[in-house]
């Protein structure tokens, strides 16, 4: 480390959050590693102790350069940090500028602020195409005349053992209205596709292997009364009680997604959300006209509902079928149904079920009672709710969190620390849990959709819910901007991959026992070590447990 007075460097891990009023007191990282074809980051906190200094550089240098990003971490506001009642695991619950957004460095370079420490994200992407060993990585800051200011440097082995493929099904949903409404295109122009394309792609680089298909306007986080853009994948051509569907664009949906490297579809709720009481809003052309020919006005138990989906079902699995999406593909009644929701929904659930025999049907909820009834044969509760159906081992579990879970449990809102976010992979594993479900991918609004908000200077939905819920990308010039919760969350669903490889070689209760280590208590949703270093020391024991078994094959 080269520094002076002047310019302070310090290194980090990607679990620390550096705030630009508080000089980082974490310990520092100095040196990691990573399987072939891992993503790997870390962080250069600095401070610059002079008069602000425009157009400074950064230069890498190391044998990995081709494979390395460097990005600013930008400070978003945060007037909502939390609840009331939160609970102790947060770093700090004041409004102000939390640590957040990864912004590429422009031909302009950096600007050192005074007295302000800001922080580097660095990011190392080989993709197995580098050979095992170990590789000096060398960070220099320059002045606009070239002249160094200071050097960082970090070192990072790289194992000879490759992650297996991402087994979880994840899904954040994706918010395809944002999207137009954001950039200002008009729904499903040129425009509006290749912008979607890119947030597709940048959300499966990132483990996000399952995208919500908005066959008809999700009826998601919508006041009553009130509408979404409508975002419908499905044409509609209403003639007497009969209905012809088209889905051309359906199909481009689905062949843009898998060409991103999508895997699976979970086509978009077919009630309305809380109660499963109406219809979604569906548009029509009836004689020539396109309407919405159902939505709020529309009771969920109706006939001609009943009717309109008996034939809408059956059309989309022939369509399923044909494209071969059979094992991919799943569906939704209502989110987060409560007990007294339990008539309107399994009356719903009847109707979709009756047309999907064979489909997986998901649902977010979190009162065991639906399981136990038989109504929901693929339950998702979230993760503080999840105890219940560990213990009656209800199979192929899925588990979610939202704004709800920020008590005990693994979340990510700004004001959490990142190892709070990461802990999630193990625990995921531990519980071998199937699908991880969150609801905010890209929710670029206020509470019910009410108005549109710039995340960048609005992270809390308006008041409504803790910074950090509701998305966890940015939308950047050129497309996504994407969060260090992103990154951090990519991390947990690594280590997932490397405790299944390890577990490859030495079964899987060696790997719980090699994790949890020198623990007073085993890890479960609600307790865990909150440590970073913790976190960081046991993938270490791990990758080394990978390594030791690699050579001795």
């Amino acid at each position: 480390m080269k520094q002076n007075k002047v310019l302070e460097l310090k290194l980090f891990s990607s679990l620390e959050k550096v705030f630009a009023d508080e000089e980082p007191a974490h310990v520092q990282t100095y040196k990691g590693s990573m399987l072939s074809n891992e993503v790997y980051s870390f962080q250069i906190a600095y401070r610059w102790n002079s008069a602000m200094l425009k157009d400074a550089g950064i230069k890498v240098v190391s044998e990995l350069t081709d494979w390395i990003t460097v990005r600013t971490v930008g400070l978003v506001p945060s007037e909502m940090p939390c609840y009331a009642d939160h609970d102790d695991n947060v770093l700090r619950v004041t409004p102000g500028l939390y640590p957040d957004s990864l912004m590429p460095i422009t031909d302009e370079g950096i600007i050192l602020l005074p007295e302000q420490w800001r922080s580097l994200w660095v990011t190392v992407d080989p993709k197995g195409a580098c050979k095992p060993g170990n590789y000096p990585i060398r960070i220099i800051f320059d002045d606009p005349q070239g002249i160094e200011l200071g050097t960082a440097e970090f070192n990072l082995e790289l194992i000879g053992a490759a992650l297996p493929q991402q087994t979880l099904i994840r899904t954040e949903w994706f918010h395809a209205d944002c999207l137009s409404n954001f950039y200002g295109v008009d729904v499903f122009s040129e425009e509006h596709w290749e912008i979607i394309e890119k947030f597709v792609k940048t959300a499966s680089d990132y483990g996000i292997n399952m995208i919500l298909t908005p066959v008809f306007t999700p009826p998601l986080d919508t006041m009553i009364g009130g509408e979404r853009p409508t975002v419908q994948l499905t044409d509609v051509e209403k003639v007497g009680d009969r209905y012809e569907f088209g889905f051309d664009r359906l199909k481009r949906w689905i062949d843009m997604c898998l060409n991103a490297g999508i895997q699976y579809f979970e086509f978009s709720h077919l009630f309305t959300q809380w109660g499963a009481k109406h219809a979604p809003k569906i548009m029509a052309r009836e004689n020539g006209e396109l309407k919405r020919i159902f939505g709020w006005e529309t009771d969920a138990a109706s006939a001609e509902y009943s009717s309109f989906l008996d034939q809408f079902l059956k059309a989309l699995v022939s369509f399923i079928k044909q494209n071969h999406l059979e094992k991919q593909s799943y569906f939704h009644v209502s989110d987060e149904p409560l007990l007294e929701h339990m008539e309107a929904y399994k009356n719903a659930a009847d109707i979709i079920n009756r047309n999907l025999k064979g489909f997986p049907v998901i649902d977010a909820l979190s009162d065991y009672t639906y399981y136990e009834k038989g109504i929901v044969k693929n339950p998702i509760p979230s993760t503080d709710h999840i105890d219940k159906f560990l213990e009656h081992q209800v199979p192929d579990l899925w588990t979610y969190y939202c704004c709800g879970q920020y008590k005990k449990v693994s979340n990510r809102f700004f004001a959490m620390p990142s190892a709070r976010n990461r802990i999630i992979g193990y625990q995921l594993y531990k519980y071998n849990i199937k699908g991880f479900l969150q609801w905010g991918y890209n929710f670029w609004y206020t509470r019910h959709s009410k108005s549109q908000v710039n995340p960048f200077y609005v992270s809390d939905a308006g008041y409504s819910f803790p910074s950090g819920d509701a998305y966890v990308v940015y939308p950047g010039k050129d497309g996504p901007v994407v969060s260090l919760r992103l990154e951090v969350f990519r991390d947990a669903l690594q280590d997932m991959r490397a405790f299944t490889l390890l577990e490859s070689f030495i079964g899987r209760k060696a790997v719980i026992e090699l994790v949890e280590e020198g623990l007073d208590t085993p890890v479960t949703f609600c307790d865990y070590p909150r440590d970073a270093q913790w976190l960081l020391s046991m993938r270490e024991r791990v990758n080394r447990k990978i390594e030791s078994n690699v050579f001795s094959r």
